[in-house]
């Protein structure tokens, strides 16, 4: 299937809509100089041979009507440069001076007027040299005067007008597009501030607002955006500080009731048949709620705008070695590539993101089998490998939205998770201007992937 093609930028069509126009306008400027210059000059050019022709000839008359005997030398003297040509054509031969030309490169047709009594002239090329010819007939008969005027150097005087306006013309549509891309950049640049600050939105920098503007066509665009751009930071602010207040209000009957339930599961040998199965869901459901309690207050931490200045260099090795007694069987393999991988970051999110993987892989992929920490193009690269199944690639994105479990999601009484531990990770990852994925283990299951900017040494 063939691929549509993919339109320019704005900033290019107007740049390239600038120089077009451009060049355009000076190529009609540049036509209509070249015509009104060349017809000019050989208007004057032909004016003047005509009128050094017509004096040539009163002496060439005066001199044959006279019976001259100097009339050769009479001719050489009247040529005007080593290149012009004068023949003097009589009933029985052809006189001629200056550079020798065929007599046949004299059109028939101009000699014709000529013996017809009607002088005349025009523009020929005469052994490769241009030149004027101008014909005229002698008084009485007794001839065709003929003078060729050579045009070598008005001939290079229009090659060398041509080529600089046609150098003129290419650097005007150069200039014009150059133009374009400099008035774009700048009549754009209000659209490039509204686009870099919507993208920091978007990435969760609530606090990205648009510069106060001067121009009263912009300065509405920039009050609206910024003005919605407070509502919704006042909304996220507000939705995140209504978790967190939920949250903490049920800590503590949640901790009275999961107390109370594990006095109740050590008694649940104790109790018949559909009772203890009751108090096996019941219990489980209590573990949930107290996990999804706690990820729910930390979503709502997570939501909150991060102080980078608090940030530390972290070295994420060493996070990774002190999470593995904890969370890991001892024959977990754990690879970490030297020097010590540093990343500039918050170290308790980072233990959550690390933690909630081995977590996950645990819960829902038979545990983690591998953990590596690399350095891959100034990124701090963390793996996680699984043992499960993979995940399939329909729900890749899918599983780091809040309150995804995959296939799972909806079962109950079994240690399902509450839904937010992968969506936690996916959130301290942004925070920390990194990116999580997951790709397909080698040899089977499931690789999460997290990658960090690494601190500069």
């Amino acid at each position: 299937m063939r691929r549509p093609l993919r339109r320019p930028s704005l900033r290019w069509r107007v740049a390239a809509a600038l120089g077009l126009g451009s060049l355009l306008v000076t190529s009609l400027l540049a036509v209509a100089t070249w015509n009104l210059a060349s017809d000019y000059m050989l208007r004057q050019r032909e004016q003047s041979v005509t009128r050094q022709a017509q004096v040539n000839l009163r002496l060439v008359e005066d001199a044959v009507s006279k019976g001259s005997e100097g009339l050769t030398e009479l001719l050489t003297g009247l040529t005007t440069s080593p290149d012009s040509t004068i023949m003097l054509f009589r009933r029985d031969d052809v006189l001629t001076s200056g550079r020798q030309v065929d007599p046949g490169a004299v059109p028939p047709a101009l000699l014709a007027m000529a013996r017809d009594g009607t002088p005349a002239r025009q523009r020929l090329h005469a052994d490769g040299i241009p030149v004027v010819a101008v014909v005229q007939p002698l008084s009485a008969g007794q001839g065709i005067y003929v003078e060729l005027f050579q045009l070598s150097q008005l001939d290079r005087t229009f090659r060398f007008i041509s080529g600089l306006l046609v150098a003129g013309t290419v650097l005007s549509g150069l200039i014009g597009v150059a133009l374009g891309s400099w008035a774009s950049r700048r009549a754009l640049r209000p659209l490039t501030e509204l686009t870099v600050a919507a993208s920091r939105i978007a990435g969760g920098d609530l606090k990205a607002r648009l510069p106060d503007q001067d121009d009263p066509d912009l300065a509405p665009l920039a009050s609206t955006f910024n003005s919605t751009a407070d509502a919704l930071q006042q909304r996220v602010l507000r939705d995140a500080r209504f978790a967190g207040d939920v949250s903490h209000e049920l800590r503590s009957p949640l901790t009275t009731m999961v107390n109370a339930a594990a006095v109740l599961r050590r008694r649940q040998a104790e109790l018949p048949g559909t009772t203890g199965k009751a108090l096996g869901l019941l219990t489980s459901e209590v573990d949930r709620f107290a996990r999804m309690v706690v990820d729910l207050m930390e979503i709502s931490r997570a939501d909150q705008d991060v102080d980078r200045d608090e940030f530390e260099p972290l070295d994420v090795g060493g996070l990774v070695r002190g999470a593995a007694p904890l969370l890991l069987p001892p024959d977990v393999e754990i690879v970490v590539e030297p020097p010590p991988p540093l990343v500039l970051g918050d170290r308790r999110r980072l233990d959550r993101v690390i933690a909630n993987l081995i977590e996950n892989a645990g819960r829902h992929a038979g545990g983690a089998v591998r953990i590596a920490v690399l350095h891959r193009d100034g990124k701090v690269r963390l793996e996680v490998d699984d043992a499960g199944p993979g995940v399939p690639e329909e729900m890749r994105e899918q599983v780091f939205e809040r309150f995804t479990r995959g296939t799972r999601a909806g079962s109950r009484g079994t240690d399902t998770g509450s839904g937010l531990g992968l969506a936690l990770v996916a959130e301290h990852v942004r925070r920390h201007h990194g990116h999580v994925w997951i790709e397909d283990r080698p040899g089977g299951g499931a690789r999460f992937v997290v990658e960090l900017p690494e601190v500069g040494r």
